[in-house]
C-alpha cells in the first residue's frame, strides 16, 4: 500500500492550437476586408439662410430637359440633346466665366440618360455650381 499522499500536477492549458486559430481569423479579415474609397465628388450641401438673396442681379443659367429629352437653356430649345450641343450652348451663354450657377430642371418623366449626360458636360467644363431644381406636389386627396 502507497501512503504518502501524490503529488498534484497543476493543470497546464495548451495555447497552441487556439493561437493558431486567432492567426487564422486575422489573416482571413484581413484578406476579405474591403476598404471606403473616397467619393470623386465633393458635395458643398445647402444652409438655410434667414437673409434674402438678392436675384436681380445674379446672373444664371437654367437648363430644362422635357419628357422627350428636349433641352432648353433660359427657355430657348437646343437643336439636339448631343454632348457637342449642350456644350456649345452653355459656352456660348457664360464665355470664360465658370462660377455662373447651373440650375438643372427635369420632369420626373424624363429618362435618366438626358440628366446624366448634362450633368457630365457642365461637369467637365469646370461649372461647378449646380443646382437641381426639384419641386413638391401634394399627393392627390390631401
Amino acid at each position: 500500500m502507497n501512503l504518502k499522499p501524490r503529488v498534484k500536477e497543476d493543470p497546464e492549458i495548451n495555447l497552441t492550437s487556439l493561437i493558431d486559430v486567432v492567426f487564422l481569423l486575422l489573416i482571413f479579415f484581413m484578406v476579405s476586408t474591403t476598404f471606403e474609397r473616397q467619393a470623386a465628388l465633393r458635395i458643398d450641401l445647402p444652409e438655410a439662410s434667414t437673409e434674402p438673396v438678392p436675384m436681380e442681379d445674379v446672373r444664371r443659367m437654367e437648363l430644362i430637359i422635357d419628357p422627350r429629352g428636349r433641352m432648353y437653356l433660359n427657355d430657348r430649345q437646343l437643336v439636339d440633346n448631343q454632348p457637342a450641343t449642350i456644350e456649345a450652348a452653355l459656352l456660348e451663354f457664360a464665355g470664360e466665366e465658370r462660377d455662373i450657377p447651373i440650375m438643372l430642371r427635369a420632369d420626373a418623366m424624363t429618362p435618366h440618360h438626358f440628366v446624366v449626360t448634362a450633368m457630365d458636360v457642365t461637369g467637365r467644363l469646370g461649372f461647378s455650381r449646380l443646382s437641381i431644381v426639384t419641386e413638391h406636389r401634394p399627393e392627390q386627396g390631401q
